[in-house]
């Protein structure tokens, strides 16, 4: 796949009526939560395509590598379909890593969205296409419906105003200012990365993560592996979202803060991620995070506006 890009690849905003996609690069799901999840993406106003065969299933996976990432490849190259949305997260997106046509996603920019094991798809084609992509609801979380969620996705993805982050919980592990380009993710996805052709590069980023269901030693064990793999190298600055199901956040607080470089700014409590609110990240642009006021603002719109 080669390098990162410098360029930055912004998709056109969504407008009402347009259509969104929809792919299943992981797990397979649930199909009631599924339509939950769907009947949400048309309320917001768009018309919703889902691909034959994203039903499909083979042990946890949905459906063989190729027939995952064809569905994914195929909703890039289609003219008609303006935003991709993952149906679900779990397990499987690293294992369609060397299928992706990173050069066509990079020539038919689309919004995408996903989080969770997407986090590996949304870390390979930012860093191999420079698209911007959105850390944001899949389809089974949005059957939640949480109003501060999908209002998020609804404005990351349609409005030309930058997403700013106040968390009413945040919390300041290391004192700071840094700024740089936002990557990251689900922690478990982005570690799986470490060591194959797709390790992510995080220098000069503020790296964003989040976990479920991982208690402090596991969280250790992950971030061992990112710090000695050189992922974290000179990275400037951390945001810590949902930590849901991982013991006492303190105790994750104090290990985080033992991995990252010193000095650089730590923010913990960004309501992103497993919990009960996914605020939409957009991934691949500028912001300035803030640990001292608690604040994560971004220089610029993720999309791309008239005379972009």
């Amino acid at each position: 796949m080669g390098q990162r890009k410098k360029i930055v690849i912004k998709p056109a905003p969504l407008i009402p009526g347009e259509t969104v996609g929809i792919a299943a690069p992981a797990g397979c799901f649930d199909e009631e939560r599924f339509r939950k999840g769907l009947s949400v993406i048309e309320d917001m106003g768009f018309r919703v395509k889902v691909p034959e065969g994203v039903f499909a299933s083979k042990r946890y996976l949905a459906g063989s590598d190729e027939h995952r990432a064809l569905i994914l490849n195929r909703l890039f190259s289609d003219d008609g379909v303006r935003a991709i949305i993952c149906a679900r997260g779990g397990f499987g997106t690293i294992r369609i890593a060397p299928l992706l046509d990173v050069d066509l996603y990079a020539g038919k920019p689309k919004i995408l969205v996903g989080f969770s094991d997407i986090s590996a798809l949304l870390s390979i084609v930012c860093q191999h296409s420079g698209l911007v992509v959105f850390h944001g609801p899949v389809v089974t979380s949005l059957a939640d419906n949480a109003g501060q969620s999908v209002e998020s996705l609804l404005a990351a993805i349609t409005s030309a105003t930058p997403v700013s982050i106040r968390p009413d919980d945040g919390v300041t592990i290391t004192p700071g200012r840094a700024r740089g380009v936002v990557r990251g993710g689900n922690l478990a996805s982005l570690c799986q990365m470490a060591g194959t052709p797709w390790q992510p590069d995080f220098k000069g980023c503020l790296l964003f993560l989040e976990e479920v269901n991982e208690p402090p030693y596991r969280i250790d064990r992950m971030l061992s592996q990112l710090r000695f793999s050189g992922c974290l190298d000179g990275v400037a600055g951390v945001a810590l979202g949902s930590l849901e199901g991982c013991g006492d956040r303190r105790t994750v607080f104090e290990i985080v803060a033992e991995h990252v470089p010193p000095g650089v700014p730590v923010l913990a409590g960004l309501p992103v991620g497993h919990g009960k609110v996914n605020l939409t990240l957009p991934v691949g642009i500028e912001a300035t995070l803030d640990a001292d006021n608690m604040t994560l603002d971004y220089h610029e719109s993720a999309l791309a506006l008239p005379g972009d």
